[in-house]
Formats: structure tokens, C-alpha cells, sequence
């Protein structure tokens, strides 16, 4: 149970970024945050699935971090 609350608090958490960044998931914000999380080289990045599990970590990261500073 309390991962499937992880999961949807990090979906909504990364909604809510998509929302503040007006949709722009190409623009200079993400394509800075996908380089310092997963690098530039491809021969190095993680697989699929492993960045799909890291950017749901961030999400609920950003969620916990949010709830703090309430």
C-alpha cells in the first residue's frame, strides 16, 4: 500500500512540475534535469526502466520536500 501512495504522490508531484513548466518537457529546464540525472552519453545511461524508477524517486522527492518546507 504504501508504495502504490509513493507511486501516485510521485506522478502527481511530476504532473504538477509539467504544469509549472507549461508542458515544455523539451525545454531548457528538463532537458538540463535529464543531463545532470542520467548524463550525455548514451553508451553509460541507465536502462529504461531504471530511469522510469528514478524519475518516480524524484517525483516523490520533490513531494517530501514540499511537504517540509510547509
Amino acid at each position: 500500500m504504501r508504495g502504490t501512495l509513493h507511486t501516485l504522490d510521485a506522478l502527481w508531484q511530476l504532473a504538477r512540475l509539467a504544469v509549472v513548466t507549461r508542458g515544455r518537457l523539451g525545454g531548457r529546464y528538463w532537458h538540463w534535469r535529464f543531463e545532470t540525472a542520467f548524463g550525455s552519453d548514451p553508451a553509460h545511461m541507465p536502462s529504461r526502466l531504471e530511469r522510469i524508477k528514478a524519475m518516480l524517486r524524484f517525483g516523490h522527492w520533490v513531494g517530501c520536500m514540499r511537504r517540509l518546507a510547509r
